[in-house]
């Protein structure tokens, strides 16, 4: 029996699970397909930030983004049924007389000053390292990647729309007005693969370059923080004194196993900013979907209208990932342009 579908999603990673919603939000019927081969939703941080603290400059589009993503976010806890969104201020640690000048220089400006405190903290944190002092960001925080991915995926599979195997590229049949594969016809196929896209013969042509990151979880009870500390790796509340401390970036290793160059690396940046005794619990590691000019991927295959793709979300998935979803969505039924920054034609 032919079952007919409005779309094939392929991938439910927060790109998937974004564009997902979408569908859902509009009636349109759909089937997904997801092996659980890409987990850099999963291992991810999950943290929302709209200043790049290495710079002090704004994140791309990111107040808009924030806007947008947080009330999305807010409608899954209520239909999840879970709590996802963890908001909590973010301390950056000051290195250098020259970080205070430069924070207070950004924090005047007009969308950096909604989110950074013109007044420099001095007063010692216990168990951290941070002679020079503290820049503190309100508006920032964490969603529970982790967990929305599971409960999401329960939740498609409940309604009877999950398939729990590869897609087999090979199976894909075009035609005029719609795409088969095996017994599906659908209108549409959405790739919002991840990393996985390097294996997608339609649109790996793309410049998705792939970068590992590594973190790990940590146990101390003396640390005592309720917010992000943010020196050369971050360092973050999960709850019951166990804090993420990340990320590693790896552009040459493209696999998803820890490795203890990885932890090494977080461990000696850490024992640089914190001064508390610690032990490591767990470790992980997944591929970014990253871009070279650090924007997303999105839009429609040029040669097959059926085919679109939903990736290269970078380093802040949880940030534009309902934003664009909703973009590529008008896009593909209502004929509304995509932001130029992000439209896959900037590579033909």
């Amino acid at each position: 029996m032919i079952k007919k579908v409005d779309y094939i999603v392929v991938g439910l990673g927060l790109s998937g699970i974004a564009f997902v919603e979408k569908l859902i939000e509009n009636n349109k019927s759909f089937i997904v397909f997801e092996n659980n081969s890409q987990v850099s939703s999963v291992v991810a941080g999950g943290v929302y930030n709209p200043v790049i603290l290495k710079r002090f400059t704004p994140v791309w589009n990111g107040h808009e983004q924030l806007i947008k993503a947080l009330p999305f976010y807010k409608k899954l806890e209520e239909k999840l049924n879970i709590t996802l969104d963890y908001s909590f201020t973010t301390k950056k640690v000051f290195t250098s007389v020259g970080d205070e000048n430069n924070w207070f220089i950004a924090s005047d400006k007009p969308m950096l000053s909604y989110y950074m405190n013109p007044t420099i903290q001095k007063e010692k944190i216990k168990g951290i390292i941070g002679d020079y002092g503290f820049g503190e960001l309100t508006g920032t925080g964490r969603i529970d990647t982790p967990l929305l991915v599971t409960t999401y995926k329960e939740y498609i599979n409940s309604l009877g729309n999950l398939v729990e195997e590869a897609f087999d590229y090979s199976k894909v049949e075009i035609s005029e007005d719609k795409v088969s594969y095996d017994n599906i016809t659908a209108k549409r196929i959405v790739f919002s693969e991840g990393f996985g896209l390097k294996r997608n013969p339609f649109f790996n042509y793309l410049p998705l370059n792939g970068t590992k990151g590594e973190t790990i979880t940590i146990h101390a009870p003396k640390l005592q923080i309720d917010f992000l500390l943010k020196g050369s790796v971050f360092v973050m509340p999960l709850g019951n004194d166990n804090y993420k401390v990340g990320a590693t970036f790896n552009w040459t290793d493209k696999t998803s196993i820890p490795t203890d160059e990885g932890r090494k690396e977080l461990e000696d940046k850490l024992q640089k900013i914190i001064s508390v005794s610690y032990t490591v619990i767990e470790q992980s590691a997944g591929i970014r979907p990253t871009v070279k000019d650090r924007r997303p991927l999105v839009g429609v295959h040029p040669k097959y209208a059926q085919l679109a793709v939903l990736n290269g979300l970078g380093t802040r998935g949880v940030m534009v990932a309902p934003t664009v979803a909703e973009n590529l969505f008008n896009h593909l039924e209502n004929s509304e342009n995509l932001d130029s920054e992000i439209d896959i034609k900037r590579f033909e």
